[in-house]
């Protein structure tokens, strides 16, 4: 289903809009690994809008151009007139897909995070096989390929498969003894490889008396495919959970997410979606209202700071880096850090905003030498910090500074913010 941009946005009254004062060129993801003019937000603003008049083609040079942004949103963020680059990259990508088509192996990851029976099947395999296509790397929970594919790169550090997924490890309804309920929606990353973010979560409701709903048949929030232009996807995967959240909403408090991403997919970029779809953009924004990062939630509607603060202080020093997601798209920075320095030291990286260089599916496949670059910097901010764990409320970003940190030989440990807390919690 296209769905085009100018129902909201006009790709040439926005490039009439942008003033040119330059300022998106220093904090821009791709223009800082590969600096040319057309890729740039200003760049990528004219060419959307010459592309609205008709005057260039929706070639494979386009296509190649609008597929390099990292939709970090750092533009957006320094922009005096806000100008959204990232919506309408995301929107013209869906005419990308339309024209082009989706390469068979996104096509078929996109299928399994439309239906939970077939991932699950899928990574139990995964991990009953994983020795045979990977080398593990027990110690940092990571893996390497023995083979180069277009999802899987022979030089990149995965994240390791775990036997059962969170959800599956766990009942749907978790009795706390407490008078206060809320729903986890988990994540996929944080499904399947990364579960100690969601068990750490449990032994926080835990401590904090707080009953868990773990809403087993949530689907993806679709945020890989929403980004990548497949917009049938997220159709699928947003009106199910959707539906699906509206059952549970009044039964809890709220809907918590310990990943930025989903988080931002669930409360913000599901309204863009809809816009030309007025009833599910309503219905979005009344049930996507109970959602919330994890630590956002904890920092202000529990008591679980002070608990921290009754702990032992911890000796390893954290540094903290703020996915762009995070930040940029919901303004939460300081929340993860309140928590956090309770029990432990944090020395901040010299740009902890700096995106870490994700920036998606097809970032990841295709122009996955772009994502390699943009990781150096961040790789050496860390190792300055000589700090040794570093936090990130974001399973993408862990996926990404691992492998950066691998590549640059620096040894510090990621931990998502909720493994230390709960972490801390034991002391």
């Amino acid at each position: 289903m296209s769905k085009r941009v100018e129902d909201i946005f006009s790709f040439d009254a926005i490039a009439d809009d942008c003033i040119k004062c330059g300022k998106c060129i220093p904090v821009c993801t791709i223009h800082n690994v590969n600096a040319d003019e057309v890729t740039s937000p200003r760049g990528f603003i004219d060419l959307l809008g010459a592309y609205k008049r008709g005057n260039l083609e929706l070639d494979k040079t386009a296509k190649g151009i609008f597929e390099s942004c990292f939709l970090c949103t750092a533009c957006v963020e320094v922009c005096p007139k806000s100008l959204p680059t990232d919506m309408i990259i995301e929107q013209v990508r869906s005419d990308i897909a339309q024209k082009f088509g989706i390469a068979w192996y996104k096509k078929a990851f996109f299928l399994l995070l439309r239906h939970r029976w077939l991932n699950d099947i899928a990574f139990k395999l995964g991990y009953t096989f994983q020795t045979c296509g990977f080398k593990i790397k027990s110690d940092i929970d990571s893996m390497t390929s023995r083979f180069n594919l277009p999802m899987i790169k022979s030089d990149r550090l995965m994240p390791s498969l775990t036997k059962t997924s969170f959800l599956n490890s766990h009942p749907e309804n978790i009795n706390n003894g407490g008078k206060r309920k809320v729903a986890v929606f988990i994540g996929c990353l944080g499904n399947y490889n990364y579960k100690n973010v969601g068990d750490s979560l449990l032994e926080i409701l835990k401590a904090l008396e707080i009953d868990a709903f773990l809403a087993k048949s949530q689907k993806c929030c679709s945020a890989p495919a929403y980004f990548t232009g497949d917009f049938d996807t997220v159709d699928y995967n947003a009106k199910f959970n959707i539906e699906y959240f509206e059952k549970f909403a009044d039964d809890v408090e709220a809907i918590i997410v310990p990943e930025a991403t989903c988080s931002a997919m669930l409360k913000i970029d599901y309204e863009h979606y809809f816009h030309d779809q007025p009833e599910w953009k309503a219905r979005a924004k009344a049930v996507m209202s109970k959602v919330f990062m994890a630590t956002e939630w904890l920092q202000h509607h529990t008591h679980l700071e002070h608990l921290l603060a009754s702990k032992k202080k911890a000796s390893p020093i954290v540094t903290y880096h703020d996915p762009c997601h995070a930040k940029k798209m919901q303004g939460i920075h300081e929340e993860p850090r309140n928590l956090i320095r309770q029990n432990y030291k944090i020395v901040e990286m010299s740009d902890p905003n700096l995106c870490c260089g994700f920036g998606g599916v097809t970032m990841q496949t295709e122009k996955y030498h772009f994502a390699k670059a943009a990781g150096v910097p961040k790789a050496a901010m860390i190792k300055e910090t000589k700090a040794e764990i570093v936090s990130a409320e974001c399973s993408a970003c862990r996926m990404q500074i691992n492998n950066s940190m691998h590549n640059a030989g620096v040894e510090t440990v990621f931990k998502n913010p909720i493994e230390l807390i709960a972490e801390a919690l034991k002391s």
